[in-house]
């Protein structure tokens, strides 16, 4: 049997009663299918379902094969080894035992036909840029980047039926995901990727569109999904204008038959009298032009109750982005204003130096938008962690202005999974009343019951925006913002959004970001780029 999904009637809601979905059904064959939608509608949600970590309220899922699953968020102890991650530790211990000369059965047990263990394991992590990790190199020590380019190293190392991945490129840097393509081009079996990343889905035979009640296929990648739903759109839209112009003329035309009909009853009425006629024959011909009228008048309302309804279902076929309104604290820095100074910076990672010799410097003064690009492990994430103040380095010198500096984190790890939204948003802004907080979190799109849902029950795109919400909202307002990539896991509108929101911001700005149409649109006045431990000054533009 070839490896194939298939879901049928999946129903699924969280504790507190919200819906995500209500008798879902589709069938998966070995495709690569990317999965859309805005941030919220369940992908991730949809992705735990197949893979059982989730149990569905009602429906049947089968998978035919082995399955295996990558989250978007991949949370490891500190303490963890690469081999760990990558299961197999425990084989490559027993191989290593019997090369040492045990000849317990258990160990040969344990190894079954792997003896080339070793080998596959060192041709999967050169796959992916890592063949220089060890395998017993723990995970503290390794950049957001590299932890994802080890969950894919572990999945082709499975090789499993079929694969499962949650915004796989995140924290990936330009070689991370040319590597990942590659991998997605040859995977064999059934492929199932959600995310919000336009080079990756153009790579995918199908895309599907989720909602709460349908997986809706568009055969080709998502090129061609735009170009069809914007021809749905026109033509949604189309419909809805001729059925409001429909339902228009229905509630015309069921006026002016009234008027007709009370005109002809109020003829009657004076031809009655002026024929003299008996009042029981006249008030026979009353009743009859009052039921003749009450039965033209119900055939018009039947006709415009239809037009209605037909608009009002062309109206809901419509795909509106989501009302997203990022509004930034009013902070103002004037030009010239020290920020931050930090000199002959140097930090050691496991008796290593992570900086080149001398360590680095950098200066913040006045409202600077900086973007610091590097490839992954180059210690972007460690420098802004050393600005923010995070991190004390090990060598060096630092000294910092006034005003407050905010950072988001690209892990997302400061929240407790056990809080809800409000909970998290009022810890930051004990200064705002809960109507403040309110509609404040709305802008944020967290409205009614999802301002109380906990964060363990959240996508990875709400995640960030009540991240984002609590970082650029917390009392007081920051003056230097330092975030570290923060469109994983938004979708295409919040992105748009927040570029807005950043373009606007008055304060300093030091992003980190492999997202190049980002970082253009938010308008940056330096660029900078680790490089074999320096920092080199790329490109200077007049603000």
């Amino acid at each position: 049997m070839r490896a194939h999904v298939r879901v049928s009637q999946l129903c699924f809601a969280w504790p507190d009663g919200t819906p995500v979905f209500d008798g879902l059904s589709f069938t998966l064959d070995a495709r690569r299918t990317g999965l859309v939608a805005p941030n919220g509608a369940g992908k991730s949600t949809l992705l735990r379902l197949l893979a059982g970590t989730l149990t569905p309220a009602s429906g049947h899922v089968e998978i035919a094969g082995s399955l295996a699953w990558l989250p978007q968020d991949l949370v490891f102890p500190n303490a963890m080894r690469v081999a760990d991650v990558l299961g197999v530790r425990e084989r490559l211990d027993a191989l290593a035992a019997i090369a040492a000369g045990r000849m317990e059965q258990g160990l040969f047990d344990m190894v079954g036909d792997a003896w080339d263990l070793e080998e596959r394991t060192r041709a999967s992590l050169a796959r992916f840029g890592l063949d220089h990790l060890a395998l017993d190199r723990a995970l503290a020590s390794l950049s957001g980047g590299e932890v994802m380019a080890l969950g894919l190293a572990a999945q082709w190392l499975k090789q499993p039926d079929v694969l499962l991945l949650d915004e796989p490129s995140n924290h990936l840097d330009a070689a991370a995901r040319q590597r990942l393509h590659r991998f997605i081009d040859d995977w064999p079996g059934c492929l199932l990727v959600a995310s919000h990343d336009r080079a990756l889905l153009e790579r995918m035979d199908q895309i599907a569109e989720l909602d709460r009640e349908s997986l809706r296929m568009y055969g080709g990648n998502f090129t061609f999904y735009e170009a069809a739903v914007r021809a749905q759109a026109d033509a949604a839209e189309q419909d809805v204008r001729n059925l409001r112009q429909a339902a228009r003329r229905e509630h015309r035309e069921r006026q002016q038959s009234r008027e007709r009909s009370e005109r002809r009853a109020s003829n009657a009425r004076r031809g009655v009298d002026d024929a003299g006629l008996p009042r029981i024959v006249a008030g026979n011909r009353a009743r009859s032009a009052q039921v003749s009228a009450a039965r033209s008048d119900d055939v018009h309302a039947a006709r415009a109750a239809d037009a209605a309804q037909r608009l009002a279902v062309a109206r809901r076929s419509i795909r509106e982005a989501p009302d997203l309104l990022i509004e930034l604290p009013d902070t103002q820095v004037p030009p010239g204003k020290w920020l931050f100074s930090g000199q002959a910076l140097q930090v050691v990672h496991d008796g290593a130096a992570l900086f080149a010799p001398g360590g680095i410097d950098l200066d913040i003064r006045g409202p600077e938008r900086i973007v610091i690009a590097g490839g992954n492990g180059a210690g972007k994430t460690t420098l802004a962690r050393l600005v923010s103040g995070e991190l004390a380095p090990d060598a060096g010198s630092v000294r910092r202005g006034e005003g407050r500096v905010a950072r988001l984190s690209q892990r997302l790890e400061s929240f407790d999974a056990g809080e809800t939204v409000m909970g998290c948003f009022a810890a930051c802004t004990p200064a705002l009343d809960d109507v403040e907080r309110a509609n404040l979190l709305a802008r944020w799109l967290f409205r009614g019951t999802a301002m109380h849902r906990p964060v363990a029950a959240l996508s990875g795109g709400e995640r960030l925006r009540i991240h984002l919400a609590c970082t650029l909202h917390a009392t007081p307002a920051p003056q230097l913002l330092v975030l570290d990539e923060p469109t994983n896991n938004l979708d295409l509108w919040a992105v748009r959004e927040l570029e807005r929101a950043l373009r606007a911001y008055r304060g300093a700005l030091v992003v980190i970001s492999h997202d190049a149409a980002f970082v253009d649109a938010i308008a940056p006045t330096r660029r900078l780029a680790l490089e074999h431990g320096r920092l080199v000054e790329r490109v200077v533009v007049d603000a």
